[in-house]
């Protein structure tokens, strides 16, 4: 079926897929907000900031813009047809069931790779406390628990992940106002040479020139994903249709705040020539600031962003295992829920290949964080590129008269989402021509490759999967 056969009908609601509705607008509106703060920028913006300097901030709202149109763009399909497996439910309708099963796993391996990313960044930031603790170990302790809570039911991962998000948000917060109060009332060690001519006082805006600063894009990218995990949440929101539109709105002011504003704080308060990749420029910045135990808390703090993320990453690649499942694409044992509603099987098998990440953290521990977040940036432009992709495609329909409008539309139609599209076609570009992240590319002509081949044996062996695409797949409810 194409997708100018959908009918309205399919397109009213979403399938009953068997998930407990079990979060709140509390929950997903803090799933969202967090879902804006991770381990990209926590950790991350260190390698960036020595890169591209002060500009870093111009590079972080430029993405954040991107990132906008991408979530407006998905949220007019999330309130078109609300689905857990949204990503590539609508891939599979829009594009065919070919495009729905390769973003499917895509997704899948994003967050895979992305909770390997976030359990290396958590055993490094426990090396602050303690040292003597091999990276591997605390990688591995923190697998083991996230999975149990993952288990358990969506309640307990929703507020699992509400705390979580609650730390991140009010100490990012709280960064900026003691920054602020350095740079206004010169206290700590650090209000000597606080101030706001930082930004440009120390080789310029760009001082390693613009080429430098834009191939800290694909960096810059990564630090965004999980913003579109809002739309994964769709199946168990209790009244998505209010709650979504809600959170995706709220976007701007997230980035405003916690990556323009803490960003232009931190770089205030110290020059950006002191911040170095592999360490969180929140914990140098308030290292030398001086305050007592405030480098403790906001390794803390970036410590709980880390384990959020990967807490996010074990809950998304169970649903997209069981999407992947009900449309024939993945073993049937991914489709099957527990007495508590949860796709244990699917999470199961995705923390055991998070473990990897366990032993990437034995063998390289240096690079690791490297070659993992590489991958997870290229899994995330393909996801988002099937959302803006689909998008076009749906509008296209609506004006056709062939779908109903979604009640949230997307500002401009489909012309933002062709400009997302290029740009994330630009980013990708920056990526094969960095010889340190073109690994990611390698891998991805490989995943290319597995995945052609899992596609042919599915219509060898059921010729029929490759005709249809849209319609509502049938769910197994009970494990």
């Amino acid at each position: 079926m194409t997708s100018s056969k959908v009918t309205d009908a399919k397109a009213a609601g979403a399938p009953e897929e068997g998930y407990e509705r079990g979060l709140g607008s509390r929950q997903v509106q803090m799933i969202a907000i967090g879902g804006a703060i991770g381990v990209g920028l926590f950790m991350g913006a260190g390698a960036n900031i020595a890169k591209a300097g002060p500009s870093i901030i111009l590079m972080y709202a430029l993405a954040g813009v991107v990132i906008f149109f991408i979530m407006r763009a998905l949220g007019e399909l999330l309130l078109y047809r609300p689905v857990s497996g949204s990503f590539a439910e609508y891939a599979r309708e829009f594009l065919g069931p070919f495009f729905g099963f390769v973003t499917g796993w895509t997704y899948w391996l994003m967050w895979v790779v992305t909770g390997m990313a976030e359990l290396t960044a958590a055993a490094i930031y426990i090396h602050f406390w303690f040292p003597e603790i091999p990276q591997w170990v605390s990688a591995l302790v923190f697998l083991v628990v996230l999975f149990g809570v993952n288990l358990i039911s969506v309640k307990i991962f929703g507020e699992v992940e509400f705390w979580f998000s609650m730390i991140k948000v009010t100490a990012i917060i709280g960064m900026i106002v003691i920054g602020l109060g350095v740079l206004t009332l010169g206290f700590s060690d650090a209000g000597d040479t606080a101030t706001v001519s930082n930004l440009w006082s120390h080789g310029g805006i760009f001082p390693n020139g613009i080429g430098s600063s834009l191939m800290t894009l694909q960096g810059v990218m990564f630090a965004y994903l999980a913003v579109e995990l809002v739309g994964v949440t769709a199946g168990e929101s209790e009244n998505p249709e209010k709650t979504l539109p809600k959170a995706i709105n709220t976007l701007p002011w997230r980035i405003i705040v916690f990556y323009v504003g803490a960003l232009l704080v931190i770089l205030s308060v110290v020059k950006w020539t002191e911040f170095s990749a592999g360490e969180s420029p929140f914990v140098h910045a308030f290292g030398k600031i001086g305050i007592p135990l405030a480098a403790g808390i906001v390794n803390f703090v970036v410590l709980t962003a880390a384990l959020s993320s990967c807490n996010s990453g074990m809950y998304s690649t169970g649903r997209m295992l069981r999407d992947l499942a009900a449309n024939s694409e993945a073993p049937q044992a991914f489709g099957k829920l527990t007495a508590r509603k949860t796709p244990a099987v699917g999470i199961a098998v995705s923390v055991a290949l998070m473990g990897i990440g366990v032993v990437l953290n034995y063998v390289v521990p240096e690079k690791a964080f490297q070659y993992v977040t590489s991958v997870a940036t290229a899994a995330g432009i393909w996801t988002w590129m099937m959302i803006l992709v689909s998008h076009i495609r749906y509008r296209a329909a609506v004006d056709a008269g062939r779908l109903r409008a979604s009640s949230f539309p997307a500002p401009g139609g489909a012309v933002f989402s062709w400009v997302a599209l290029l740009f994330l076609v630009g980013v990708t570009c920056m990526i094969a021509y960095d010889k340190d992240a073109r690994v990611c590319l390698y891998v991805a002509a490989g995943w290319a490759v597995a995945l052609g081949v899992g596609w042919a044996v599915l219509k060898s062996r059921n010729p029929q999967i490759a005709e249809r695409g849209g319609e509502e797949p049938e769910f197994e409810k009970v494990g």
